[in-house]
């Protein structure tokens, strides 16, 4: 790695005196306006095919677009990400280089290649990020259907590595860490780890019956069976709440499961979807599990399960924008 970042800095010093003696020789020439403007040309495709370079390989600016990561990181915020951190990729998404001995650590804020994310083929895919990096992440012609810039990257917290049992049970979280052999709560776990508190819960632990209810009740409208006033009663609490909504698809889910399994006991495959929640997460080797630090409110790994470090494309090291938030994350 050490001899190709060298590479790329005797390229520069390279390039940048070819360029000054160019300018030297241009200045002793007569100046029209079809050589200025050719001059300014060259002088953009310079700069941005410098800013990709560095962006590819060295560092990327990085909007945060949604809210999962709040209060760590708000919608809006710009962020520097360390792109050598985990091995440099040779092109964004491709194989990287010296990644064996750069693992990703506990608690790092990472960036990582969506796992849901629908490719529209190879060529869009490099000329998107490639406009994106250019720009400095102000365009991202990187579209869904209705028009709102597509997630090609999403930024979490490294929460479990390999070897890490992660359990959840109304939205906390409970690690079996590799080569231990009890389950400990996230908070405790931060604390005697001496990690972050970063992550942070928004939803009342009350609501969750409601919650549980309203799975329970969508899974026995469906097989046409009645419904208990217990239940209807447990869902009016969320019905009257700020919560209306389905809070934690997670535990909905993990609910509807179970109800569906009591229903048809001898199903094997309701079974063994629930008993995905009951055991948790396993992180194989070579994975990491990140979640969000809102988590209330984050699409992470408890949907699509670990991620493989080599889909990790870079550390989150400092928060550049807006102004009054400027801040340095230390490493995990």
């Amino acid at each position: 790695m050490d001899k190709f970042l060298t590479w790329i800095e005797n390229a520069t010093e390279r390039s940048l005196t070819k360029r000054k003696a160019k300018r030297a020789y241009n200045k002793a020439k007569k100046r029209t306006f079809f050589s200025e403007t050719l001059e300014w040309i060259d002088a953009l495709v310079f700069g941005v095919f410098w800013v990709i370079i560095f962006n590819q390989f060295l560092f990327q600016l990085f909007l945060i677009p949604s809210p999962s990561m709040v209060d760590t990181l708000l919608i809006g915020d710009r962020v520097v990400v360390f792109k050598d951190q985990y091995g440099v990729e040779v092109y964004p998404a491709g194989p990287k280089l010296s990644e064996e001995n750069r693992r990703v650590q506990r608690d790092d804020i990472i960036t990582f290649y969506n796992p849901e994310y629908i490719s529209k083929g190879p060529v869009f895919d490099i000329l998107s990020q490639a406009i994106y990096m250019g720009t400095l992440s102000l365009v991202n012609i990187d579209k869904n259907e209705d028009g709102t810039p597509a997630e090609r990257l999403y930024v979490k917290r490294a929460a479990g590595l390999s070897g890490d049992n992660i359990y959840f049970n109304n939205g906390n979280v409970y690690i079996k860490a590799a080569g231990t052999g009890e389950w400990v709560d996230e908070n405790t776990f931060r604390e005697e780890n001496l990690l972050s508190s970063g992550p942070n819960r928004s939803v009342d632990q009350s609501l969750y019956p409601g919650l549980k209810a309203y799975a329970r009740i969508t899974a026995f409208n469906e097989e046409g069976i009645s419904v208990s006033s217990e239940l209807i009663d447990d869902f009016k609490k969320i019905q009257d709440s700020d919560y209306s909504y389905i809070f934690d698809y997670y535990e909905y889910s993990r609910e509807y499961q179970s109800a569906k399994a009591a229903i048809a006991p001898d199903s094997l495959s309701l079974r063994s979807a629930l008993a995905v929640y009951r055991t948790g997460i396993y992180v194989p080797e070579g994975y990491v599990l990140p979640l969000g630090d809102n988590r209330d409110n984050s699409q992470d790994g408890r949907y699509f399960g670990p991620v493989p470090e080599t889909k990790v494309n870079g550390r989150v090291v400092a928060r550049f924008w807006p102004l009054g938030r400027i801040g340095i994350f230390s490493e995990g």
